[in-house]
């Protein structure tokens, strides 16, 4: 996984650190299947850093409070102390410890239950050595799709790396799963994607696009992207808009 810069390695190490604990465990390996973008950036299916761990949860094969103690145990294990974590559901932020002014807070964050038209698929990350089971790119292009105004819907935000992620997974030629977007939604990919440009005309600003990416990527490539991106983004979405 890339890294903007030095400072980020130490973050790097503890995601892989955690993700290598977690996948140890076998009460956990077929209940946690990875996704979003640390998942694209491990396996190189995106070019930026990313700094939080996230999951779908299967709970027909584990639950819930299961999952919660096993997590617990390697957070533990680890040494990682838990600031905050969600009382019904499977989300923890985790402090290690870093210098002052540096990142030190890894979010775990899991789904459920997620999307029934979501497919997997087993890969080796080479970088901890380890088969993991998760989220194809045509399924992580598709909930990137939906991300993007589903977070506004759900808590009025915009994450400006949504919108890096989609023009890049574009830009690569990957396709997305219609299925997925079709389920969430209710509505053919065509209309989706109507809304989706609207959307992105009426919300997405400069100041989302700088305040979300920033640190992301390295600072060349930022200053590259940064002021064509929305353009770019509108073009790839009419152009697969009039395919569809």
């Amino acid at each position: 996984m890339i890294i903007p810069n030095k400072k980020d390695a130490i973050h790097k190490a503890w995601l892989y650190r955690l993700l290598m604990a977690i996948y140890n465990n076998s009460n956990l390996v077929n209940s946690l299947y990875f996704k979003g973008g640390t998942c694209a950036s491990m396996l190189n299916y995106l070019d930026r850093f990313s700094v939080d761990l996230d999951f779908d949860y299967d709970e027909k094969n584990l639950k819930i409070d299961l999952v919660k103690k096993e997590l617990e145990n390697i957070f533990s294990n680890l040494d990682l102390e838990i600031k905050d974590s969600s009382k019904r559901g499977l989300q923890y932020f985790l402090k290690y410890p870093a210098g002052e002014k540096e990142r030190a807070i890894i979010k775990i964050d899991t789904n459920f239950p997620f999307n029934k038209n979501n497919k997997y698929k087993l890969s080796k990350f080479v970088e901890i050595n380890k088969f993991i089971k998760h989220q194809t790119i045509e399924t992580m292009f598709a909930n990137k799709l939906l991300a993007l105004i589903g977070r506004w819907e759900d808590k009025k935000n915009i994450a400006g790396r949504d919108v890096y992620d989609i023009h890049y997974f574009f830009e690569q030629g990957f396709g997305f799963d219609r299925e997925v977007i079709e389920f969430a939604r209710k509505v053919s990919v065509n209309e989706f994607l109507n809304d989706l440009i609207m959307f992105v005309e009426k919300n997405v600003n400069q100041k989302v696009i700088d305040q979300d990416i920033n640190s992301l990527l390295a600072i060349d490539k930022f200053r590259k992207i940064r002021l064509r991106l929305k353009d770019e983004v509108l073009f790839f979405l009419r152009s697969q808009k009039e395919r569809s």
